[in-house]
């Protein structure tokens, strides 16, 4: 277990627990609580052991969720300020990799994993400071504030559009780093203007016109549930 950044008096917070706090975040964003079977398919962990998580997070000195069995789990309001913390230094970390290292934006996602948990409060403060106390990563995410207040961010995925919308895309889930290295060839990627020009009725596939590149693209709905858009008025 490694010892961690975020600030917590009842001492440093292992990288499993922080992401587990991250995944519960994650899943909870549309829905009140997630399951357990939900967050091991998430973590690539067993049930059991996901399980066993929950139970020493919801109990204690510092309670992080509220656990209950056979009805899921959510964060504690302090679940989700630790949770924040390690999404804001994770957001930064790959922010200051893409514009100071000169890495890809599919290559950020792991090297941030690694580093989020390891550096401390003044290094990712000053991280911040240095690339202008940025509201978004290279994907578009929203980097929460200090006060571990979230920017607003786009909430219409590109899987929901229909044919002859038009937008601009504002964020890509960093999920897949395939998807992403693919879609930087294409040119979609935040601030890309686009429209939709077919959606294939047997596989509901979306055939998107990337501005300024004069050549159609064809997403699936994996991957284009993974874009968010907003619409041109």
């Amino acid at each position: 277990m490694s010892e961690t950044s975020t600030s917590n008096p009842a001492g440093p917070r292992s990288q499993s627990v922080e992401d587990y706090l991250k995944a519960v975040y994650e899943l909870t964003l549309n829905s009140e609580r997630a399951s357990t079977n939900a967050l091991a398919e998430y973590l690539g962990i067993a049930a059991a052991s996901v399980t066993g998580m929950l139970q020493k997070l919801a109990e204690g000195d510092e309670v992080l969720v509220e656990y209950r069995k056979h009805h899921g789990v959510a964060l504690t309001d302090e679940g989700r300020k630790a949770a924040l913390e390690t999404i804001r230094y994770h957001r930064l970390i790959e922010l200051f990799l893409v514009q100071i290292l000169g890495y890809e934006w599919h290559e950020v996602h792991a090297e941030a994993d690694r580093l989020e948990h390891v550096i401390s409060k003044q290094f990712v403060e000053r991280i911040a400071a240095a690339l202008g106390d940025p509201e978004h990563d290279p994907h578009g995410d929203p980097i929460p504030r200090p006060d571990l207040t979230m920017p607003e961010s786009a909430q219409t995925v590109l899987s929901g559009l229909e044919v002859g919308d038009e937008g601009v895309v504002k964020r890509v889930r960093d999920t897949f780093p395939e998807l992403l290295k693919f879609l930087n060839e294409q040119g979609l990627v935040p601030g890309a203007k686009f429209r939709i020009t077919e959606i294939a009725e047997t596989d509901h596939n979306l055939h998107v016109m990337v501005a300024d590149r004069g050549q159609e693209i064809v997403l699936g709905p994996r991957a284009s549930n993974q874009v968010y858009v907003s619409l041109t008025e």
